[in-house]
């Protein structure tokens, strides 16, 4: 007999049948009446190739299937059309577009816009990643929470000239915490269903700096746990505890999640699955290995049904139990095998939350369990795989923690002369809160595998990789409650090839 989460399962399933044959079948209309502005969530475009990319809109105050067209140009006056036709927007997926272009030429910058009836989207701008190339920017960000601060940030990433922005997480919240002032409202209570996460997504677009970042800007994305419930971990929620419910939120969410993302509509699988690990190759510089360390997790160690979530765990056998994992099994093996195959210059791991182990005030036997110290065996895995011989230069990226972090990656954390085989790097907060300092105040001296820490200022993280190095420029924002604040640099750092460890 089935349980009621294998009833929900099969039910969703069903659900992403219907949202995956959407528009494929259905008459559309080419002309619809239109009473305001379809295209007021903007334009996107991410997934970066060397003969494409992925652009998105978002079609709304329709109810109808429709089929807007769209043009991509050489150049802004789109004097030299290079591409035209139609994409499907269906009504099933809230007028979501996803389209996939490929056969373009490698190394070349792009211009795109979307049309239905009279009306013509902002005009996007991207490019396709060329054959050689010897630097790239990319802008490494995570933590955005509507109330508490401006993403003015976006501006400065724009002003720096990046190549592409790395979204590791969190890009929207689902909930308000904290206390301090708060800069503007959610204005609806915390999303459960699927048009809750829908209208939280089209919010969050509505923000100028980071409509016009997607617009100007290709984004590669990756989620953690805000998109769906804090801490979170697969399928056991925190605040929802009941497991029926949960997986119905997450349902929801990972849908939200995709219908407003530059993704490819195959990371969509008829089981409701957003596939979000995947590898996007920087020409032979570089290779992003892009996880995701949420949905395939297994559940927190040592939690309870009381004290579900991430915490300070003591004595936690659970932590270092092989069979706990941060990744799931198919993910650590695709993981595996490409660094195996891995040919570029640079390896980026770009995921979630803090890697390294962090020891904390309450003792060496303690803890926090929604970090990697909390999937011990998943990170021993992890860094045996970065030592394979394929990989020259690796770097872990990350967010979720509300601070900056560079740090040391070695075999063995707790061994001081331990050789560094990998460097670390997170972003802080975009805009939100800095972390607790209770929890990571006294880690600079608790840790000495950690370089840099700061967890007093938000902001992101520049990237800039040559040939011989890659340079690390922690961007501060000066004033998150100020809607026109200036970025500056909190400090600098560079990683040299074939030397592991920021200098």
């Amino acid at each position: 007999m089935w349980d009621r989460r294998t009833l929900l399962r099969g039910a969703a399933a069903m659900a992403a049948m219907r949202f995956l044959s959407a528009g494929t079948t259905a008459q559309v209309n080419a002309r619809p009446r239109l009473h305001s502005d379809p295209f007021a969530l903007g334009v996107a475009s991410g997934e970066p190739a060397g003969d494409g990319f992925v652009l998105w809109t978002r079609l709304v105050g329709l109810a109808e299937d429709t089929a807007p067209g769209f043009e991509i140009a050489e150049d802004e006056a789109f004097r030299r059309i290079v591409r035209a036709g139609k994409a499907f927007a269906p009504a099933a997926r809230a007028g979501a577009a996803h389209l996939e272009v490929r056969g373009l030429r490698p190394g070349r910058t792009y211009f795109y816009r979307f049309h239905l009836g009279d009306a013509v989207s902002p005009i996007g701008r991207t490019a396709t990643i060329d054959e050689r190339t010897d630097r790239v920017r990319l802008a490494l960000t995570s933590c955005q929470h509507w109330e508490q601060g401006w993403f003015s940030a976006y501006r400065d990433m724009a002003a720096q000239g990046v190549d592409a922005v790395l979204q590791v997480g969190d890009y929207i919240y689902e909930k308000s915490f904290g206390s301090g002032p708060d800069v503007r409202s959610f204005g609806s209570p915390e999303p459960e269903s699927l048009d809750d996460y829908r209208a939280r997504h089209a919010l969050y677009r509505t923000d100028p700096d980071l409509s016009a970042a997607h617009a100007s800007l290709p984004f590669i994305v990756t989620w953690d746990d805000h998109e769906v419930e804090n801490d979170y971990a697969g399928a056991a929620g925190v605040e929802t505890a009941d497991p029926v419910r949960f997986l119905a939120r997450r349902t929801a969410a990972y849908r939200a999640y995709f219908e407003h993302m530059p993704l490819r509509p195959s990371m969509f699988r008829a089981d409701g699955e957003v596939r979000l690990y995947r590898r996007l190759p920087w020409s032979d510089l570089a290779t992003l290995h892009v996880l995701d360390s949420r949905q395939y997790r297994t559940p927190h160690p040592c939690a309870t049904l009381d004290e579900r979530g991430g915490k300070v765990v003591e004595n936690c056998a659970r932590a270092f139990d092989p069979a706990t994992t941060m990744l799931g099994t198919a993910q650590e093996r695709w993981l595996t095998a490409g660094l195996q195959r891995e040919r570029a210059q640079w390896s980026l791991i770009v995921q979630q939350t803090l890697f390294s182990r962090l020891v904390l005030q309450q003792g060496p036997q303690a803890r926090y369990s929604d970090i990697w110290d909390g999937y011990e065996a998943t990170r021993d895995r992890t860094v045996a795989a970065l030592i394979q011989p394929s990989v020259r230069n690796p770097v872990i990226l990350g967010g979720d923690v509300h601070s900056f972090w560079v740090n040391d990656v070695k075999q063995d954390f707790d061994v001081s002369a331990d050789p560094v085989v990998a460097t670390e790097i997170v972003t802080s907060c975009l805009a939100s809160r800095n972390g607790p300092e209770a929890l990571f105040g006294p880690a600079r001296s608790l840790n000495s595998h950690v370089h840099f820490l700061d967890n007093a200022h938000s902001g992101y993280v520049l990237l800039e990789l040559t040939r011989d190095s890659l340079d690390i420029d922690l961007r501060a924002v000066a004033d998150l409650a100020n809607r026109a604040s200036t970025c500056f640099s909190l400090t600098r750092c560079r990683i040299e090839d074939g030397r592991p460890g920021a200098r």
